[in-house]
């Protein structure tokens, strides 16, 4: 299968979505949301993420990449350096064209993690970066990822956590829930977002509960390495 072509036959494809109110919630930081993103964590995500592609790195994959839940792109456009064909998808139209914006040769594709346009066995390595706790059936995102990786391809989710710590979690607490939302809704008009976003890292099941999640779509030689005393996590997961 030729690479280009196959990519341009998705790159127009109209989906469903759910959550919607989700999906609206992105749309409406899409501008601010690098911004933002940079301040709130203090540019702590960019160690977060170099520590990602140090681990793709070692990876042996040599075809197509998904980078899923993709955002405005950070995380697709540092695949790009390691491999040659990559696209990015996520359910947020403004998200990808911010990231559109950011760099015009790169491949964005509207999609559902929940019903993704791809066929079987379609790619050899798929990421996720603070995404998958957004996923409205957590089990049916990870069985299609499943879905879509080539035998003994590989799957990389970073993903917020509860840092193990007591007086750590405690002061995390803190500013996840009464910093974090005051700062979110300056830089970017909606504060609500910025309200919902801990939530759901505190709901996410992380370190050994999510390691069981992968297991249970079918994943094997799972591994979770804990970032910054556990406020986040990369995981990994085979086919």
């Amino acid at each position: 299968m030729e690479i280009t072509p196959f990519f341009m036959e998705y790159s127009q494809v109209k989906i469903q979505v759910v959550g919607k109110e989700v999906q609206e919630m992105f749309g409406s930081i899409a501008e601010r949301y690098d911004m933002a993103n940079s301040c709130l964590s203090l540019g702590i995500h960019k160690w977060w993420r170099r520590r990602l592609s140090r681990a793709w790195r070692r990876l042996s994959a040599s075809g197509p990449v998904l980078d899923l839940c993709s955002g405005t792109g950070d995380v697709l456009f540092e695949l790009e350096k390691t491999f040659p064909h990559c696209i990015g998808a996520d359910f947020c139209l403004p998200m990808l064209a911010q990231g559109k914006k950011r760099k015009e040769s790169s491949i964005f594709l509207q999609a559902d993690a929940l019903q993704l346009p791809f066929p079987d066995e379609t790619f050899s390595l798929i990421t996720v970066s603070f995404g998958v706790r957004n996923l409205e059936k957590l089990d049916v995102g990870l069985q299609e990822m499943f879905r879509v990786l080539k035998p003994g391809g590989h799957l990389l989710v970073m993903e917020f956590g509860q840092p193990r710590n007591r007086v750590w979690r405690a002061l995390f607490a803190l500013y996840s829930f009464q910093i974090m939302p005051f700062l979110g809704g300056l830089l970017t008009g909606n504060r609500a977002a910025y309200e919902y976003l801990p939530r759901t890292s505190q709901e996410f099941p992380c370190g050994e509960d999510f390691m069981t999640q992968l297991k249970v779509a079918g994943f094997s030689s799972c591994t979770a390495q804990s970032l910054s005393g556990g406020v986040a996590y990369i995981y990994y997961g085979q086919k």
